[in-house]
């Protein structure tokens, strides 16, 4: 009862917490139409100033502890963890992906040779090997790890890739999506991977949590939730949460895993969000409910320009600590 008594009160604190939050985007809304109108009015019509002076030089910066804003143009100071550990591991996940050809080792190396960025040893002993090292996120690995979750999401054979909005909305053309089409570091075609091997086996509990979560963790990039992963993005977070699921994480690990991770995949937009949270709310990023920080109201396409625009408005634009989310193989 005493357990019961908790979740509701957590609860009924998200649901408000959500509501000073939409009642703040509702009314930043109004004010941009009625921005809009006075414009169309307006002879001649003013260029908008769409970065503020204090956008300029970033504040508190994670990849550069020295250089920081001096705090006159903003009420507080924030950041973002510079590392996340998780309570998993790869496992075989890395030979099972080779095995089934959804990422071949040498176009997979090369990618990183080109950029720059050889993978470590570590790194190369996860894919041929396997690895009982818990899974850590950091700015050096994101984007191995992005390239190796969006390898395993479109790999797995899962109900929401061979039932859900994916095929319902591809008009009989998988390969036309960004996350479909746009892999290009496998053995076979991104069509012919597409859900077509049984890499992780969930119960029908754990597939309801993972569906509960899919349908609700939003990326900046879209308008689409997790279970409509037409994105690289999206398909690798999938991935994560099928693997995270498949290690029984309850609901809210899904979307605190969720939450964390866009700090790394998406820097630049988690980083104003915190930022966002902060100054209108006075609420600490680490404070902020998962389920929120990642929703459709605060972390969807429309959700976050409505949240930059707010920023925006006040001179708050902050600058990524690295990275830029971009939805292809780079």
């Amino acid at each position: 009862m005493e357990d019961q008594q908790t979740e509701n009160t957590t609860s009924e604190a998200t649901r408000l917490t959500q509501g000073r939050v939409t009642a703040l985007i509702l009314g930043l809304g109004l004010i941009i139409v009625s921005a809009v109108l006075a414009t169309a009015w307006a002879r001649p019509p003013e260029a908008p100033a769409i970065i503020p002076a204090a956008a300029a030089q970033p504040f508190n910066d994670p990849a550069s502890p020295d250089n920081s804003h001096d705090g006159a143009e903003t009420p507080a100071q924030v950041s973002l963890p510079e590392s996340y550990r998780m309570d998993i591991s790869f496992g075989d996940l890395g030979p099972q992906l080779l095995a089934a050809g959804a990422i071949d080792y040498d176009l997979f190396s090369q990618l990183y040779q080109q950029m720059g960025q050889p993978l470590t040893e570590s790194q190369q002993a996860i894919l041929t090997e396997g690895s009982d090292v818990p899974i850590t996120f950091d700015y050096q690995n994101a984007h191995f790890l992005l390239n190796f979750f969006w390898a395993l999401g479109l790999t797995n054979r899962n109900v929401i890739l061979t039932e859900g909005p994916m095929v319902q909305q591809s008009d009989g053309d998988i390969g036309s999506y960004a996350s479909t089409g746009g892999w290009t570091l496998g053995h076979h075609p991104a069509t012919h991977l597409y859900a077509s091997t049984p890499i992780i086996s969930l119960t029908p509990d754990q597939q309801s949590r993972l569906e509960e979560a899919a349908n609700n963790i939003y990326r900046p990039c879209c308008n689409n939730h997790t279970a409509f992963a037409d994105c690289n993005h999206g398909m690798a977070m999938l991935g994560l949460l099928e693997l995270l699921a498949s290690q029984d994480a309850s609901v809210e690990e899904l979307f605190a895993a969720a939450k964390a991770v866009n700090g790394f995949w998406f820097p630049q937009q988690s980083l104003q969000t915190a930022v966002f949270f902060k100054a209108a709310m006075d609420l600490d990023y680490a404070d902020v409910e998962p389920r929120l920080a990642v929703s459709r109201d605060t972390f969807s396409g429309s959700g976050f320009a409505q949240v930059q625009q707010w920023l925006a408005n006040n001179g708050l634009l902050e600058q990524p600590p690295g990275g830029d989310g971009s939805c292809g193989v780079s």
